[in-house]
């Protein structure tokens, strides 16, 4: 599917993208390529797409064999995916809000993913045990993040956060060319895989949400010392567990110098968040 064909597409359906819905849609065959060739697709693979637009990767992960879910919020896009794709019988199109539906069982994420809502969606696939690989376009930015959790400029939540449960191995950018309508923003196709060996705390969800919200909270002081940004996340919670006094004595109990926030490395943040858990 190239522009002109994706434009007549959309005029058929009086199809207008919206912007606030991530609504890009692919027409470079170079960049779908790419991303099937570095999905390596095996037969048992499950795979899971979160907006298929017009379907113009979705035929791609179709013709590969596999069982395919394809989530699209949008219903004049749901039925026209659901027309094109009824003669296939390993694929089913989901309607429905990715952040709120339940997602079927998939152990493999291939998709160009509404950049609006990338931090709740990695959060919801993949911050668990047992999570998928996830072969994605988003966001140069966040990417950056993802990619360069020792460089301190790029250095942030979703460092840690996605660090924490995946493996970052593959990075490729993408113009922006490559999608109708063009978007504002620098892409990065970017392949993550899930960690063998998670960290122990990180078991369960009412850990795992302590500790993400433990990070995101003290990842605004990034420049502050430990003690300090802790003090901070805890001065804005409602019940104020621990004063800054408390902090430095249970940190340096276990043998962690009050240094700046972020020259800590992934693994120290998930014991520090363990130790003030409760």
């Amino acid at each position: 599917m190239n522009k002109k064909d994706l434009q007549l597409i959309l005029k058929q359906l009086k199809f207008t993208p919206n912007k606030k819905l991530g609504q890009n849609f692919i027409v470079d065959e170079n960049a779908l390529n790419k991303i099937i060739s570095i999905s390596n697709i095996s037969q048992n693979d499950i795979i899971l797409e979160i907006g298929p637009g017009l379907g113009a990767l979705t035929q791609k992960l179709v013709e590969s064999g596999n069982k395919v879910y394809a989530i699209e919020i949008d219903y004049r896009l749901y039925s026209y995916l659901e027309n094109i794709f009824s003669i296939y019988e390993n694929v089913e199109i989901i309607r429905g809000d990715i952040l709120k539906i339940d997602i079927p069982h998939h152990n493999k994420v291939i998709s160009n993913i509404p950049y609006t809502i990338t931090g709740p969606l990695l959060d919801k696939l993949f911050y668990r045990i047992n999570s998928p690989t996830g072969i994605l376009t988003i966001e140069k930015k966040i990417a950056d993040r993802i990619f360069s959790s020792n460089d301190y400029k790029n250095f942030s939540r979703i460092s840690i956060s996605l660090n924490s449960f995946m493996i970052p191995v593959l990075r490729f950018n993408i113009s922006r060319k490559s999608f109708y309508p063009i978007p504002d923003i620098m892409l990065s196709l970017i392949k993550i895989i899930p960690k063998d060996n998670i960290n122990p705390f990180l078991s369960d969800r009412n850990t795992i949400e302590f500790f993400l919200k433990f990070v995101g909270g003290i990842m605004p002081y990034k420049n502050k010392n430990i003690v300090n940004a802790i003090d901070l996340y805890f001065k804005n919670q409602e019940d104020g567990l621990f004063n800054k006094e408390e902090i430095l004595n249970i940190l340096q109990k276990n043998d962690y110098e009050n240094n700046k926030v972020f020259t800590f490395k992934i693994e120290e943040f998930i014991e520090i968040s363990k130790l003030f858990y409760s």
